[in-house]
């Protein structure tokens, strides 16, 4: 079983195979289920993905404080016009913000890694599928891509707000789906690592720091971020830039990093935006 980046591209070359064909050998493996079961499990959990990523879109969802009612329509109406970065990239935004509604709503959602960044994922592969004309089948390779990224930072790093921050939420759900747009987009392995690296590094120590402690603000807005800068961070990989610092050591920064945090910016709403004089006064008008 790879421990790290550097075990699974290493597999990956010895055996021929690319790094998703390799993950999901190991999960056969490890769990002793058969392949058509282990595939047939992400294109259900693509279907949950797609499904919130849409529900949103012209459907206002209800949400605790009523904090994000709304927003991926609002950002949907808007991606259809005059806007500075481009319809679609306000799109995918809004793909994501819908997920962050549909979770707010107790909807059905797919942690990737976690509820509170469950948009990121979702919106980009959708996002690239419908605009680069991917098949489904490139996608679902894609979205096995970002589970391998994934599950070297939960083996090596954290993905819970309450430990690392929010760069180990929305920070690690970005670096995932740029190591799938990556993939999605023809690039091999070694840059589907350097696109998660670079997205990583983009937004290393980002805080949590919900507002009235609820996974709506600003959670979802980052997740509406988060998405875009998978996509930049896939462009640099596929343009060439070079990753001067190896994934590997990105995670182990980020794990350091997180461990630096303070409590107050772990998910316990006691500094960053939710103990700024708005940020107290939502939470008094929601709880009293």
């Amino acid at each position: 079983m790879y421990k790290n980046a550097e075990d699974l591209l290493k597999m990956a070359k010895e055996q021929g195979k690319r790094v998703w064909e390799v993950a999901v050998d190991e999960e056969i493996k490890l769990t002793g289920t058969t392949r058509e079961k282990l595939m047939a499990h992400f294109s259900d959990r693509l279907d949950i993905m797609f499904n919130s990523a849409r529900k949103a879109l012209m459907q206002k969802q209800t949400t605790k404080g009523s904090l994000i009612d709304g927003v991926s329509m609002t950002q949907y109406v808007y991606s259809k016009g005059d806007t500075i970065s481009g319809n679609y990239i306000n799109y995918v935004m809004s793909l994501a913000y819908s997920c962050s509604e549909v979770n707010a709503s107790m909807g059905k959602i797919c942690a990737s890694p976690t509820a509170g960044s469950c948009g990121i994922v979702p919106a980009v592969l959708l996002g690239v599928m419908e605009n680069k004309n991917v098949s489904r089948e490139k996608v679902l390779e894609g979205l096995i891509t970002a589970s391998a990224v994934g599950g070297i930072y939960t083996a090596n790093a954290t993905v819970a707000g309450a430990d690392g921050g929010c760069q180990a939420e929305c920070g690690v759900a970005s670096s995932m789906a740029a190591a799938a747009a990556a993939y999605m987009m023809g690039a091999d392995d070694d840059r589907c690592f350097d696109a998660a690296g670079f997205a990583m590094i983009n937004v290393m120590g980002l805080v949590c720091d919900p507002v009235a402690g609820l996974v709506a603000l600003p959670c979802a807005q980052r997740n509406a971020s988060g998405a875009v800068n998978a996509l930049i961070s896939a462009d640099m990989a596929l343009a060439g830039q070079i990753a001067h610092i190896p994934f590997d050591q990105v995670v182990e920064s980020m794990a350091k990093v997180g461990k630096m945090l303070p409590p107050q910016l772990r998910e316990t709403a006691q500094g960053g935006i939710a103990t700024t004089p708005a940020g107290l006064a939502i939470y008094k008008e929601i709880f009293g």
